[in-house]
């Protein structure tokens, strides 16, 4: 498939906001998402205007949205990436011990599933994770129930890292933690960096 994967433009905010309510109707958003549909549809512009911006290049580079665009220019998918420091508010799961990256908002559109899209998007964000100072590792968390998303991130070299978080509302179910370490290569230490 040729697309392009790019970082969102500050003034992108009602594509970004499409995609997003697109993805908050995916039958399995009630595993994927910690948002409602009809929430995320009330939210005025201003949010979607100041979201899509602090997630650019023009941001202040705490958040990075990639999209996957083709060549007629509709967003086919995306993801987000949170930088996250140990000192930093806790926005979902364990508070950060190392500085590290954590991509949420991973959706593809179902016309373009199967295709590399979610590889590339993926690509994207954890090549841009390792450019960021001080980063140790990529996180990401997956409902215990869906296996499909589980299955992928484990393709991809994402493991679970032991932690897991409960959903949000008393639902009773969990998150699990899975984590991407660096290359051995660039990580100081080799494999005595790998020991924890």
């Amino acid at each position: 498939m040729n697309l392009t994967i790019r970082t969102v433009l500050a003034d992108e905010w009602e594509k970004a906001r499409e995609l997003r309510l697109a993805a908050l109707l995916d039958p399995v958003a009630h595993l994927a998402f910690l948002e409602a549909h009809e929430d995320a549809v009330a939210r005025p512009d201003d949010f979607w205007k100041e979201r899509t911006a602090n997630a650019s290049a023009a941001g202040a580079g705490g958040v990075r949205q990639f999209v996957a665009e083709a060549p007629d220019g509709r967003w086919l998918g995306s993801v987000t990436v949170l930088v996250e420091r140990p000192a930093d508010e806790v926005r979902f799961g364990e508070p950060a011990k190392v500085d590290q990256t954590h991509l949420v908002g991973v959706y593809v559109r179902p016309e373009a599933r199967g295709a590399g899209v979610v590889d590339a998007l993926f690509r994207a964000a954890v090549e841009w994770s390792w450019t960021v100072r001080g980063i140790r590792r990529v996180r990401l968390y997956v409902h215990e129930e869906n296996a499909r998303a589980a299955a992928f991130y484990r393709r991809f070299g994402f493991v679970p890292s032991g932690e897991r978080a409960p959903v949000p509302g008393g639902t009773g179910a969990y998150e699990v933690e899975y984590e991407l370490l660096p290359p051995t290569a660039a990580r100081p230490g080799g494999d005595a960096a790998r020991a924890r």
